[in-house]
């Protein structure tokens, strides 16, 4: 399965950049799928919801389907986090899957970066970032785009994993 990633720091315009880009590339006739790491707990159930109360109960898997969506939630009561490798094993075959965080993982990215953040570039310090996506002027040892020049950026990606 052919993968890449949107990586930077909080507020650097990744989820933004992500959302973009599926759109993008879905638009030219792909099929996407995606990752997200979340470094906070989260929840996408609903207190007091049916399923909330499975897993209130104890169950560690509940499957939610209906006739617009599944949705598969797994408790890991006190099990490690799965790896990145374990979580796209567990998607169905797509033209890419587009991973949003997971700096620290070996996968080629690009990096978000908007300067207002105030945190410093990435890249320079990691190869596997192959491009970034900036919202000012920056001189590198690999392409920089308009963080919005989507377009280009898709462009990129999809030649990166020759699509």
């Amino acid at each position: 399965m052919r993968v890449y990633g949107v990586t930077g720091w909080k507020n650097a315009g990744k989820t933004g950049l992500m959302e973009r880009l599926v759109a993008e590339i879905t638009g030219r006739g792909l099929t996407v799928s995606t990752v997200k790491h979340a470094h906070h707990s989260f929840d996408v159930d609903h207190p007091g919801r049916d399923s909330w109360r499975h897993r209130q109960a104890g169950a560690s898997e509940v499957i939610l389907a209906s006739g617009y969506r599944v949705a598969q939630m797994t408790e890991l009561r006190g099990a490690p986090e799965p790896s990145l490798a374990e979580l796209l094993a567990r998607l169905s075959p797509v033209d890419l899957v587009l991973i949003e965080g997971y700096k620290r993982e070996g996968h080629r990215k690009v990096e978000a970066f908007r300067a207002e953040a105030g945190t410093a570039l990435i890249a320079p310090g990691d190869p596997t970032i192959r491009a970034v996506a900036s919202d000012t002027a920056l001189t590198l040892d690999r392409p920089v785009f308009d963080l919005d020049d989507t377009t280009a950026i898709a462009d990129f990606i999809l030649s990166e994993v020759g699509l």
